[in-house]
């Protein structure tokens, strides 16, 4: 990412920076123990990933989340999963989202610097692009997996074109938080170089902030009853 000579980013972030990131690899790798070596599957391998990928930008936050609707006891997950919240449901359904704009941020922003890639003589512009387009696709090839078979209770999965319309929805409305969280810190002279810890800290904040503009449009959709997939919670059959 293009940075000017002299950065505004305080020197404290640095620690913050690598702990926030070292704890978020801690508790990727919980949730994937948790599920693959302790043996919690989920109805869908997409669902699975949805929840070790949120811990890569919800840190600690991810476990919590992951321990109230991801892993529950298999007698019990039905009947909790129909006291949800309307509240409650869409925060899970937004998740997705996060996962996929977070691992397009790990695939995109190193091949925009392998390459060379500039807009406008910045890096920045083809990242978002990139980022955004890797979401759209990541996400609707979720939304398409995880509403087929058992877990949705469907004998197929939705079209293509409608997974491919949820997802570009939820990504535009990400993308509000998302760029204006880029655009924010270019502008204020906050944007470290990718070599740093605090660049990916802060694309991690970036995130969560695109969580909170996602949330709308994930809520419109699920109340239009268009295709958001709510990850299930180990051993449910539905949402």
């Amino acid at each position: 990412m293009d940075m000017p000579m002299s950065s505004a980013v305080p020197d404290w972030l640095t620690p913050v920076a690598w702990t926030y990131i070292t704890m978020s690899l801690v508790c990727v790798a919980f949730i994937a123990s948790d599920i693959y070596l302790l043996r919690r599957r989920h109805l869908s391998v997409a669902t699975e990933l949805v929840w070790i990928t949120s811990a890569l930008y919800l840190g600690p936050l991810a476990i919590a989340a992951y321990l109230r609707h991801g892993r529950a006891d298999l007698t019990t997950a039905a009947n909790a999963a129909d006291s949800t919240g309307e509240a409650e449901s869409t925060a899970v359904a937004v998740l997705p989202g996060g996962g996929a704009s977070a691992v397009a941020h790990l695939i995109a922003v190193p091949l925009v610097v392998a390459v060379g890639w500039t807009i406008a003589g910045l890096a920045m512009w083809p990242m978002m692009l990139l980022i955004a387009v890797l979401a759209v696709v990541m996400l609707a090839i979720y939304e398409r997996v995880a509403s087929s078979g058992q877990f949705a209770g469907r004998r197929r999965g939705i079209s293509i074109g409608a997974a491919v319309a949820a997802a570009f929805i939820t990504v535009a409305a990400f993308d509000v938080g998302m760029v204006g969280w880029m655009l924010l810190l270019h502008f204020n002279d906050l944007m470290p170089p990718v070599d740093e810890g605090t660049f990916w800290f802060l694309m991690q904040m970036g995130v969560i902030v695109g969580l909170s503009t996602g949330y709308p449009a994930v809520q419109w959709l699920l109340r239009r009853h268009r295709t958001v997939v709510v990850p299930e919670r180990a051993g449910s059959t539905g949402t």
